[in-house]
């Protein structure tokens, strides 16, 4: 989809057509920019930007908060739509879905005209424009979407891949970010075009297991099959305050009240998961991300603990402005066993699904830890 975030919105709020819209929050806050309208683009404002320096370039644009609930609810009806196209959907995120129409095209006609049908159903019903890209494989079908956004359609026909990469930048190929395009400038190497030139082995060499991937990437080769309803990798949470902090106990809250909520979540979509992941941001924008893995867990104080273990081990010297935790390493919930083979642990499995129960029925915080609520004035 197109600027989904803030297209919705323009969707829902007609007088905000033609305007630049920000989604993600307060200008005067220090959140990320999640989305922004094509009219913002133009000023230089693009997705995970502070919100402040948004501010800054686009001081006329219209910011709004992130409203997940009406994000989530557009993404089912297109994803509902796009099901009636194949049973090979893959959804990717909340906005972007591979179809495997290979199987459909006798029914619906060439994976082309499906494309153009989609496109013109997704305007027509949902009120929102989509970019397609049309290609032999996933890797190609992505990156074409990408090029000519909004409201494009962009065909790789069987043999043309080569001609199709040939003068794209490195950038554009799957995985390569600021550090692998920095060192594959070294090389000499600045299109895809150039980068099919170089021997495998070479890049093997010089970028192991990644450099054999990179080289099947520049011809566009990609087996990846599409997976329907493939399982979340996983899931977190995490938030940016309001001011630097590295007061312990104001990070510990935190850290707590987001493990609370992820295994809120993975307990109602049915997983566990075996790696925790704490992901610091400091004041000069340094990222760190530490992890630990044990037994598969759903419980948000054994979250907490590992999650609380990774930070205690992080040297606190600059201010922390954003603190997030997730759970990876994704298994069934069912299958998943307690951390602790006790009644105490079963103890506590129910009573956080009778804390779940309360928290759908009165809100997230209808019971929270003790901890999380703020310590009494001294007078």
């Amino acid at each position: 989809m197109d600027a989904f975030y803030a297209s919705v919105e323009q969707r829902d709020r007609p007088e905000l057509r033609g305007r630049p819209v920000i989604v993600g929050g307060n200008p005067g806050g220090r959140g990320v920019v999640s989305a922004a309208s094509y009219e913002a683009r133009r000023f230089g404002v693009h997705s995970a930007m502070p919100i402040g320096r948004a501010a800054r370039l686009c001081p006329e644009a219209v910011f709004l908060p992130v409203d997940m609930d009406k994000y989530t609810r557009a993404s089912g009806e297109i994803m509902t739509l796009l099901s009636e196209y194949s049973p090979l959907l893959e959804p990717i995120s909340v906005d972007e879905a591979f179809v495997d129409v290979t199987g459909t095209q006798r029914l619906l006609g060439p994976a082309l005209e499906v494309a153009r049908t989609i496109k013109g159903r997704l305007r027509a019903e949902i009120g929102l424009t989509a970019s397609a890209g049309v290609a032999p494989n996933k890797f190609l079908a992505k990156l074409a979407s990408d090029l000519q956004k909004p409201d494009g359609l962009v065909v790789v026909k069987p043999g043309e891949e080569a001609d199709f990469l040939r003068d794209l930048p490195i950038e554009r190929l799957w995985g390569v970010g600021r550090v692998t395009a920095r060192d594959l400038r070294a090389m000499g190497i600045e299109t895809i075009g150039q980068l099919a030139r170089v021997p495998a082995g070479v890049l093997a060499k010089r970028f192991g297991k990644w450099g054999a991937l990179l080289h099947e990437l520049a011809y566009g080769r990609d087996d990846r099959p599409v997976e329907p309803f493939a399982a979340p990798k996983s899931m977190g949470a995490e938030e940016t305050f309001a001011e630097d902090t590295r007061d312990l106990q104001e990070l510990r809250r935190t850290l707590l009240a987001q493990a609370e909520r992820v295994a809120r979540e993975l307990r109602a979509e049915g997983y566990a998961g075996r790696t925790v992941t704490l992901k610091l941001r400091f004041a000069d924008f340094q990222t760190i991300t530490r992890s630990l893995t044990g037994e598969a867990t759903q419980d948000g104080l054994e979250i907490f603990r590992r999650a609380f273990a990774l930070l205690e081990r992080v040297t606190r010297v600059k201010r922390v402005r954003l603190i997030g935790v997730s759970v990876s390493g994704l298994i069934g919930g069912g299958s998943a066993q307690l951390s602790l083979f006790s009644e105490t642990s079963a103890r506590r499995d129910r009573v956080a699904r009778a804390a779940d129960r309360l928290a759908r029925r009165f809100g997230d915080r209808a019971l929270i830890p003790a901890s999380l609520l703020a310590p009494p004035q001294r007078r």
